[in-house]
């Protein structure tokens, strides 16, 4: 199997100083999950600058197209506010509502923050209508019908809430659920609903982010699950089941695939380091996942490619080399050099050819470009994101424009 695109992206970009304007309001952290569909000036902006991405993405042949997540304050804004049973909470005690040694939370603590927003279940969970149809339904009208299966919409993890949130509290108890996997199993329904209902208008490529899961690989994370009584591998094992959930209704012609990464927030900030070693085995055979976006920019945050070793033939990982906290330039053979030895890894465990490996692999960056409206990397401009994806798209046709031989 091989991934939709040699070049691919994670799908979200810098945003135009128009609509930055438009969502001024939006800026303050207890905003994040304002709802704003009725608001025609935000919603004005919003679809200009879609249709401006879109066809910069066309004039650049860079592929998949994706709105830049322009809907959104945030990566993770607009589906879990929008099911029914859900409570937005947009002011907790930063250090008393989370986990313990939370990676996120305390690096906030330390820049001053002393409350956070969290959606916590008060009900049962419902799926009432699609949270991201306005936004797909706006990509897609910048398309030809043909192109549609050339686009992507991301959507945030069924766990993204619940890690954050203190053990036992990510449901209250009169939301009707006694313990996590009841409240999993009914967001799965959830998410099963989202993704029939985009894939009935057109959706045939959707990126699950799950940044989170890659807190199993810090130590810090690890030690404050120690220090709460939380049994980290089960709490892996549970989130992962959680994306199984829903996986197993995909349609068989809707390509899914799950991005990792550590944040790009605003100066290049990242929440969390270390290797995948740990999660890697797990992640590649126990979620049914076809495909892993995974970033691979800097061995000091996140490790090489040893990791590699675990996957299993016939799924495919899509190596997240190019920064997006970095404004210089990566150099071609740089680039090269990194898919050559990934494929060495894998081909070593699955007893290949590495050109037979390098069949299950694509380029993408390794982080979406502004993980919220006013973050992304320091000195990257947006001229410098067009160059860093146009990087993307020569290095993959030069790679694999040859039978995969790399």
């Amino acid at each position: 199997m091989a991934p939709p695109f040699r070049a691919d992206q994670v799908g979200s970009f810098l945003r135009p100083q128009e609509l930055l304007d438009a969502r001024s309001n939006l800026a303050s952290a207890k905003n994040i999950y304002a709802i704003t569909d009725d608001d025609p000036r935000i919603k004005a902006a919003e679809e200009k600058a879609i249709a401006w991405a879109v066809q910069k993405q066309r004039e650049l042949s860079i592929r998949p197209y994706c709105s830049g997540e322009y809907n959104r304050h945030i990566f993770y804004g607009g589906f879990f506010e929008k099911l029914e049973g859900m409570t937005t909470m947009p002011e907790l005690p930063i250090l008393a509502a989370f986990r313990t040694d939370f990676p996120t939370t305390t690096k906030l603590a330390e820049m001053g923050a002393k409350t956070r927003a969290a959606v916590v279940c008060t009900g049962p969970i419902r799926w009432k209508a699609s949270a991201y149809m306005d936004e797909w339904k706006t990509l897609r009208s910048n398309l030809s019908r043909e192109e549609w299966a050339q686009a992507k919409i991301t959507i945030p993890s069924p766990s993204y809430q619940h890690i954050q949130l203190a053990p036992g509290t990510a449901f209250t108890k009169d939301s009707g659920y006694t313990n996590d996997k009841q409240y999993f199993q009914d967001l799965g329904h959830a998410y099963a609903a989202e993704i029939q209902a985009l894939y009935d208008e057109g959706v045939r490529n959707i990126q699950i982010d799950d940044p989170n899961l890659t807190y199993f690989c810090s130590s810090q994370f690890l030690t404050g699950c120690e220090k709460d009584g939380t049994d980290a591998e089960a709490l892996l094992d549970s989130y992962l089941a959680a994306h199984n959930v829903f996986l197993k209704t995909v349609p068989p012609d809707l390509h899914i695939g799950v991005h990792l990464c550590r944040g790009n927030m605003a100066g290049s900030v990242h929440w969390v380091t270390g290797s995948y070693e740990h999660i890697a085995q797990k992640l590649f055979h126990h979620t049914l996942y076809p495909t892993y976006y995974l970033e691979f920019d800097d061995a000091a945050r996140q490790g090489d490619f040893a990791p590699l070793r675990f996957l299993p033939r016939g799924k495919n990982v899509v190596l997240g080399i190019v920064s997006t906290k970095r404004p210089e330039l990566e150099k071609m053979e740089e680039l090269r050099a990194a898919v050559r030895e990934a494929a060495e890894v894998i081909a070593a465990a699955q007893g290949v050819e590495p050109s037979v490996a390098a069949g299950c692999l694509a380029l993408s960056p390794q982080c979406g470009f502004s993980s919220s409206s006013l973050a992304g990397g320091k000195g990257m401009t947006m001229e410098g994101m067009w160059e860093k994806l146009v990087l993307v798209r020569d290095a993959a046709r030069g790679i694999w424009g040859d039978h995969g031989a790399v």
